[in-house]
């Protein structure tokens, strides 16, 4: 008698979780939107969230030109850039550098200091650096830089502090500067001592001018040096 109750039981269960598994997809089905949910019906601009890699694979994606116009408009950006600008300025002043001067800018971050030549009339600007950012910067090892000897007339840099080898990264900048051309190198604010440490990286160049200068808001110590055709 008990065994005939149990299996009685058994299906009664079975019938239960039929029933409500079939009701959970009615509801699911015919199921009516909260009024909080956007109708695509009503809005044919929308567009839902991708359910995958591939639903996502077909949507715009940013160019570099959006992206460099958003980031060439920001404040930070646009002081970067005069501030090089003022220090271009003055080596223009002193006659180191003219339109028709081929320049060379190693370690160049994100570009600025090339807009910055581009700006005051320079037409013929290379910027490299580890990470390139087009059409600024090229990628390039500063240690080991990809051109030619003595193809340039303006080698600088804002970084030469940050060099992994600096005797090493000074040699490329020699070395692709041609004789007659100015090196320039901004370095954090130093005295004479200082100025001397760093001029003895230098084996092929002569000290010109070393002067104070402020630089995206730092004080540094720009040299001024010219190659020449002593070695050491």
């Amino acid at each position: 008698m008990e065994k005939h109750i149990q299996t009685f039981l058994n299906k009664i269960s079975y019938l239960a979780i039929t029933i409500a598994t079939f009701t959970l997809i009615l509801v699911f089905l015919f199921q009516t939107p909260p009024e909080t949910c956007i109708n695509p019906k009503h809005n044919p601009n929308h567009r839902p969230h991708p359910k995958s890699s591939c639903d996502a694979a077909h949507r715009p994606i940013t160019t570099i030109d959006k992206k460099n116009h958003r980031l060439w408009c920001t404040g930070t950006w646009r002081k970067s850039v005069d501030s090089f600008s003022a220090i271009f300025h003055d080596l223009q002043n002193l006659k180191h550098i003219c339109n028709h001067t081929h320049a060379l800018i190693v370690s160049a971050g994100g570009g600025q200091a090339v807009m910055s030549l581009n700006k005051i009339g320079l037409a013929d600007v290379t910027g490299v650096e580890l990470i390139d950012s087009p059409p600024l910067v090229s990628r390039a090892d500063p240690h080991n830089l990809p051109f030619f000897d003595g193809v340039f007339d303006l080698g600088f840099s804002a970084n030469l502090d940050q060099a992994l080898f600096p005797s090493r990264y000074v040699r490329e900048l020699e070395r692709t500067v041609k004789v007659g051309g100015v090196i320039v190198v901004c370095v954090e604010m130093c005295g004479n001592d200082g100025v001397i440490e760093v001029l003895k990286l230098f084996r092929r160049s002569e000290l010109l001018q070393a002067r104070n200068v402020t630089l995206m808001g730092s004080k540094m110590t720009m040299i001024i040096t010219k190659r020449s055709k002593s070695r050491s």
